[in-house]
Formats: structure tokens, C-alpha cells, sequence
């Protein structure tokens, strides 16, 4: 039988359905495109907006209209505070929630022609020991995703994710080397570290850990393999992490950190553990320390009470800040969430206008950070995709750039050394460092603080 999986939403979600994939291969599935013609289609939904519910419930409606024979299974975000809309959705064999994910293929196995369709969704609330996932090994991916961590035990008031996911949970730090290991020795040259709060790791676990602690452990564990983390709260970066820039070279030089606001209010507003002035030391503390480090952020834009000064506050802070992007995301209320009934929401035309002055900030910002590296030696792994409209292949260096190149082909999934000679717009180029050019290349200690920051 053929299965399709389609995947809204987050890396977390990405992950687990690469799970799910190799897992039904394994009882006898064949694995087709999301878009293809199949005999169960499952489709992994997103829950973070309004407008990613109704892209879930459009998906389903898609699937069942593409595939009128097959069995189409809705699981996610989506699923787990969205069941009973879902069902009303003709077609639809069976919902899981969340914590329900890692029991699709049994569940699946136990489906007769019925109708309506079977719900299959716990109390993720009361879920509080991490789910096994085998991490997936794909041959046609150049970086593995490997989930070590679910759920937020925080509230913040725009977010419905402690609701789709439940509390924080983490995986053991034996299993977490054990799959990091499995997928070094399958031959990733880079694993990505995913997870719903992913600097809360740990907190847990009958024996005290930290993302830091484990992030140490595993780039031991993964030479020659490198580590790059998903999104931290700026809170959950301390001078233990950040000294594992110093200490290894296979950990790649790319941190997210979700700010949401540049002003003090709204970020108590929106019950942030961070302020302001926190998140400016430590961007500023990170690019000291490591060189060449891309510092990504997250901005809220129009958020209730957000008045000009507010958003002057956030534009100013981040203009300033040795940030390497943006991303923007306009608030739009999400229901179930205490600010969706919050008084002062802002006019959609003035959202629009704030979103619009920041994403051009990003833009400007993004293109500064990469001119600082022409010229400049990098580490790179190859990536499986080639450029839509030149053919070319790409790389992606440790610091988060995508690089196109010329003289790559053969080096799919491997880990080289190129250096970027040109930026234009949104494009990066380069070409692979040969021959002679190889001496020195590296990114020992010494090399890495003399490389040039973005202002």
C-alpha cells in the first residue's frame, strides 16, 4: 500500500513525520510524495493561528478529494484541540492527537470501514514522560532532524502551544547520544537538535540536565558530525553553552532567539521570561564571543497594547543588535489564548505597516551579515536540492548561509570548505576550496576571532 504524509508547521512536525514514514516502511508501506496518488494519506496539521487550522482543515478536504478510495488519518496540533471539527469533515478515518503520534502505525493497523471516523485523542496535559521517536534516515536528506525534547510548561499569552503539546518533556540524555550516534554512523554531516521548548531540556529528568550539558555530551559524541540547535528562549542561553563554540568546532555558529518585542511592556504583556535589556547583553555577549555567528530572532509585530513608541522601542533595539534576520509575524489573534481578548488590539493597517518596516530592516540586515563573509573560508554541507531556476547546487554553511555553487556536483551530502565571493539580493554564491587552497582552512579558535561581525 501506498502511504502520504503531508507535513504542516513546525521542524518538530517535519521530524515526526520522517518518524512516522520510516516506521510505516517498516509494516510494509511505500512511501509516495505528499502529492501523489495513495491508499492512506495522513496529513501532520498545524495549530499556531487561526489560519493554520483552516490550512489544516483545506489539506484534509484536499486529501480526501485527490484520494476518494484511500484512507486519510488527521493527526498534529490541529488534531489534538481540533477533533471534533475534523470529524466533521467527510472522509476522514481517524484523528490522533499528540500524544497518540508515535502509536499511528498500531492504530492505523486497527482500522475497519467505519464511519464517523475514530477519534483517538488523550489529555495531553497529562503526558509526562518523552515518547520514543527512532530518529528517521533518510538517504535523500542531507541534515537529520533528531527530536529530543516536546511540550511548553510555559503561558505565553499569544501561544495555544501548551494546549497542542502539553508540558515540557525530555528525552534521556543515554537515549539522546544513543540516536545522535545512529545517525553520525549513518553518514549525516549534520544532525539539527528540534524540540517544542528546546532550552527547558532537561528540567524533567530524575537527574538534573541542561541543553547545555547535553549539547557537550553529544558533539563529543558526533565527531566528525556537527550540531546545530533549533530556537532557545534568550533566557536559556548561558556561559556554559556559549563556551561550547570555544570548546568545538563541530558546533555550528547559528543560534535562534525568539525576542517577540523589543519593548519591556509588551514583552510582560506577553509573559516573556526575558527582558529587553537581557536579550541586547547577550546578543551582544554571543557576538563577542563567537565570531562569525548568525543570530536569528523572532518579532511579534502589532501585538495588543503595542502602540508607536512600543514598535519604535522593538525597531530601534533591533537595528542596533548585531542580528543576522528577522522573521516577522504579524499578530493575529488566536482563539483560546488569553491575548486574543485583550482590550487594545491593534488595526489590521497598522500591523501591516510595522511588518512591513521590520521585514525590509531584516532584509537589510540578512544581506549586511552575509557581505561580512566574502572572502571568507567556511564550513558547508552540500544540500540534496538544487536551485529552482539554475540548476545549481547549494550549501549550507555552519553559519546559516545557502550558498550556491558551481564545482560541487558529487559532493551531495558531504561536509566541504568553499569560500563566498559574491552577494546579490537574496542569492549568495561561492565555490568549493581546492587543492592548496585547503591549507589553514578550519575553524580553529584562533581563525574564528578574527573573523568579521555584521554592526
Amino acid at each position: 500500500m501506498r502511504v502520504a504524509i503531508k507535513t504542516l508547521g513546525c521542524r518538530q512536525n517535519q521530524c515526526e513525520s520522517e518518524a512516522l514514514q520510516e516506521a510505516l516502511g517498516r509494516d510494509g508501506y511505500t512511501p509516495v510524495g505528499p502529492d501523489e496518488a495513495a491508499d492512506l494519506c495522513i496529513i501532520n496539521t498545524c495549530s499556531v493561528t487561526n489560519e493554520a487550522d483552516a490550512d489544516s482543515r483545506q489539506m484534509i478536504r484536499r486529501a480526501v478529494r485527490r484520494n476518494p478510495s484511500a484512507r486519510v488519518v488527521v493527526t498534529g496540533c490541529y488534531a489534538q484541540v481540533g477533533a471534533e471539527e475534523i470529524a466533521a469533515i467527510p472522509g476522514v478515518a481517524l484523528i490522533t492527537g499528540n500524544g497518540e503520534k508515535t502509536r499511528l502505525p498500531e492504530l492505523i493497523a486497527g482500522l475497519c470501514d467505519q464511519a464517523p471516523p475514530r477519534i483517538a485523542v488523550s489529555d495531553i496535559q497529562r503526558s509526562h514522560r518523552f515518547a520514543p521517536l527512532l530518529p528517521a534516515v533518510n538517504a535523500t536528506r542531507s541534515r537529520a532532524l533528531l527530536k529530543i525534547q516536546d511540550g511548553c510548561s510555559y503561558r505565553c499569552t499569544f501561544c495555544i502551544v501548551p494546549d497542542t503539546r502539553g508540558p515540557s518533556r525530555s528525552q534521556t540524555i543515554e537515549a539522546a547520544l544513543r540516536d545522535v550516534r545512529t545517525l553520525v554512523e549513518a553518514g549525516y554531516p549534520e544532525v539539527v537538535l528540534t524540540g517544542t521548548h528546546l532550552g527547558t531540556y532537561g528540567r524533567d529528568l530524575p537527574i538534573d540536565g541542561s541543553i547545555s550539558g547535553l549539547v557537550a555530551a553529544m558533539l563529543e559524541a558526533a565527531t566528525p558530525a556537527r550540531l546545530r540547535l533549533s530556537s532557545l528562549d534568550p533566557h536559556e542561553v548561558g556561559e556554559e553553552l556559549i563556551g561550547c563554540f570555544d570548546r568545538f568546532d563541530n558546533l555550528c555558529r547559528h543560534l535562534h532567539l525568539p525576542v517577540q518585542s523589543g519593548d519591556e511592556d509588551v514583552l510582560k504583556w506577553m509573559r516573556r521570561a526575558h527582558t529587553a535589556d537581557e536579550f541586547r547583553r547577550l546578543v551582544d555577549r554571543l557576538a563577542e564571543a563567537v565570531p562569525g555567528i548568525a543570530i536569528g530572532t523572532d518579532v511579534i509585530v502589532g501585538f495588543p497594547g503595542e502602540g508607536d513608541a512600543e514598535f519604535e522601542a522593538t525597531y530601534s533595539l533591533l537595528d542596533r543588535l548585531p542580528i543576522a534576520y528577522l522573521h516577522v509575524f504579524t499578530y493575529s489573534p488566536r482563539r483560546g489564548t488569553i491575548a486574543a481578548s485583550m482590550p487594545d488590539q491593534v488595526p489590521k493597517g497598522e500591523r501591516a505597516a510595522r511588518s512591513a518596516a521590520l521585514r525590509a530592516l531584516g532584509d537589510a540586515k540578512w544581506e549586511r551579515f552575509r557581505q561580512t563573509q566574502v572572502g571568507q573560508s567556511l564550513t558547508a554541507v552540500v544540500l540534496e536540492g538544487r536551485d529552482a531556476q539554475t540548476g545549481r547546487l547549494q550549501a549550507l554553511t555552519d553559519n546559516y548561509i545557502t550558498v550556491r555553487l558551481d564545482n560541487a556536483e558529487g559532493a551531495i551530502g558531504r561536509t566541504v570548505d568553499l569560500t563566498i565571493d559574491a552577494v546579490a539580493g537574496r542569492e549568495t554564491f561561492g565555490r568549493l576550496i581546492c587543492g592548496d587552497e585547503r591549507k589553514g582552512v578550519g575553524r580553529r579558535v584562533e581563525e574564528k576571532r578574527n573573523r568579521p561581525q555584521v554592526a
